[in-house]
């Protein structure tokens, strides 16, 4: 049982760090995708391969990061849908609302 209780709790954490490790992955195939500009078929393909490792660094790139931080800045102003509807969980459970009530509760706050 305990060792059942443990894979469980590896495999949870597993599972909420795979976000962050894909996030990094993702930002380097973008960097790559950039510097690729212009390559095609196999040469292309050889740069990416390589480009991808994890000994590879990408060439700074000052424009692009001028381009996260404006980006970054009105996201952090507004409100994302997963921030909403984790405030509207918490006033949901603060209000002990259920079945029917909650829904109409969420649906009403997740809209405002």
């Amino acid at each position: 049982m305990k060792k059942l209780i443990a894979l469980a709790c590896l495999g949870f954490a597993f599972v909420v760090s795979a976000p962050a490790f894909a996030g990094a992955q993702q930002e380097k195939m973008k960097g790559c995708n950039k510097e690729a500009k212009g390559m095609k078929g196999d040469e292309r393909k050889a740069f990416m391969s390589k480009c991808l490792k994890k000994d590879y660094t990408l060439k700074a790139d000052g424009g692009s990061d001028a381009k996260a931080t404006a980006s970054a800045a009105p996201a952090a102003a507004a409100p994302t849908q997963q921030n909403k509807m984790k405030t509207c969980n918490a006033d949901a459970k603060t209000k002990n609302l259920s079945g029917a009530d909650r829904k109409a509760f969420m649906s009403t706050c997740l809209k405002g």
